[in-house]
């Protein structure tokens, strides 16, 4: 983290501009200026998250650990959680646990373990068919 700053909520909310952009995400605050262009979603999705508690936003979207590792050089300090506003105390931890694994498959997975079977019967099919006209 550089800097290592405590920012109030008040002084994050003001950094609210595609010139000028900071966001809150697990209690910590970075400044994704110089990230607006290059941002996979566009500016729009970051300006969106401004002046709020963005950690739920960045974890519904699934980011890959890449971008969580980006993530670091852009970190500039973290929130004082007594400036933040009522109902988004709670949002803002001051220590965050890794998520846990996903056991559920993929979809890509689960296709492959429908397609696989169906295709196995059907390239048996045509191999007996193919087997038939030979003997005939």
């Amino acid at each position: 983290m550089a800097g290592g700053k405590v920012c109030s909520f008040e002084e994050v909310r003001k950094h609210s501009d595609r010139k000028d952009c900071w966001l809150v995400i697990s209690g910590k605050v970075y400044d994704v200026t110089a990230f607006m262009d290059e941002h996979p979603g566009g500016d729009e999705v970051l300006l969106a998250c401004t002046g709020k508690d963005a950690t739920a936003d960045f974890e519904d979207i699934g980011h890959s650990d890449s971008a969580k590792e980006l993530m670091s050089q852009y970190c500039i300090g973290e929130v004082d959680a007594a400036t933040v506003p009522g109902k988004l105390v709670h949002a803002v931890p001051t220590k965050v646990a890794a998520p846990a694994p996903s056991t559920k498959p993929g979809v890509w997975l689960t296709v492959l373990q429908l397609a696989v079977p169906v295709l196995l019967v059907v390239m048996a099919f045509a191999l007996q068919n193919w087997a038939k006209t030979k003997t005939e």
